[in-house]
Order: C-alpha cells, then sequence, then structure tokens
C-alpha cells in the first residue's frame, strides 16, 4: 500500500463513525484507530476562554469575623492590598506546590515572581502541567491545599503586584 493510499483513509476514517480498520495484504498489515468519546460523557471539560488573573480581590477572602471586627480575641490578619491579583486554576485535577513530595515548594508566600516562572503542577489524567506566572509580583496567600483537587477557575494563589 502506498503513502498516499494510507493519508486517504485516514481522512476517511476521521470524517466517518468508523473506529477501527485493519487491512492486511500478504506481509503488509496496517491498523487505524480513532475514539470516538464525547468529553462530556467521558468526565472532560471543554472551558470557555476565561483569564487565569483577575483583579481585583474581593474582600470576602477575609475572615467574617476580621471583616466586622466583631468577637475577635485575636490579632487581626493582615488587610489584602486592593490591587491583589487572583491566579486561578486553568483546569481541573489535583494541585501540587512542588514537583514531588521530597523536593520544596515551586512558590512560598513572601517570595517574588515573574512572568514565566512555575508557580505549581495540576495534573490532569495523568500529565503534570506546569502553570506559570503571568505577572510580576509577590505571593501573599496560596489559597489552594497541596495534593487536593482543583476546579476550573478556583482561586489558587494571590499575588500583590509589583
Amino acid at each position: 500500500m502506498e503513502y498516499k493510499q494510507i493519508q486517504e483513509l485516514i481522512k476517511t476514517i476521521n470524517k466517518s463513525n468508523i473506529s477501527e480498520l485493519c487491512i492486511e495484504q500478504g506481509d503488509f498489515k496496517i491498523v487505524i484507530k480513532q475514539e470516538h468519546t464525547n468529553p462530556l460523557q467521558a468526565g472532560g471539560y471543554i472551558p470557555a476562554p476565561v483569564p487565569v488573573y483577575q483583579q481585583p480581590v474581593a474582600p470576602a477572602l477575609l475572615p467574617q469575623a476580621a471583616a466586622t471586627g466583631a468577637g475577635n480575641d485575636k490579632p487581626a490578619a493582615p488587610a489584602i492590598p486592593s490591587n491583589t491579583i487572583t491566579v486561578k486554576s486553568p483546569m481541573i485535577g489535583t494541585f501540587y506546590r512542588s514537583p514531588s513530595p521530597d523536593k520544596p515548594s515551586f512558590v512560598n508566600v513572601g517570595d517574588e515572581i515573574r512572568p514565566g516562572q512555575v508557580l505549581c503542577i495540576i495534573e490532569a489524567m495523568k500529565l503534570f502541567n506546569e502553570i506559570e506566572s503571568e505577572v510580576s509580583g509577590r505571593i501573599i496567600k496560596v489559597i489552594a491545599d497541596d495534593c487536593t483537587p482543583v476546579e476550573y477557575d478556583q482561586a489558587l494563589f494571590l499575588v500583590e503586584p509589583l
């Protein structure tokens, strides 16, 4: 079978509902497979294009007692600046702060970050996706817990721009 014939077969299979084609001619054998899954049925998702960073952070992230000042025996948490940027998860998966359990975290509270710097890893379908910063700033809060599932568009970090 010639290369051009194989290309035509692949194009035809892609346009059809055939999931597998097997052709044998003498000692030549070719198998062409195609997955037909509905992403919503398979547990996948098709995210809408939403920015990963959003300004400003709502004051709802402060504890209610600290926000009202009522019934607070402990000192109030430091106020979150109004120009804070929220780094959000671009996908569903498992959030990891470090490349492996025995390695240090990519970033910690107080660390200065720059665009392109890896902030965390999100594992989705056995793929480890490095989440990089799109802004310069200082990490003021890590919102997501290490080794926990995160949802699409869930807040991961609070960053104070520099």
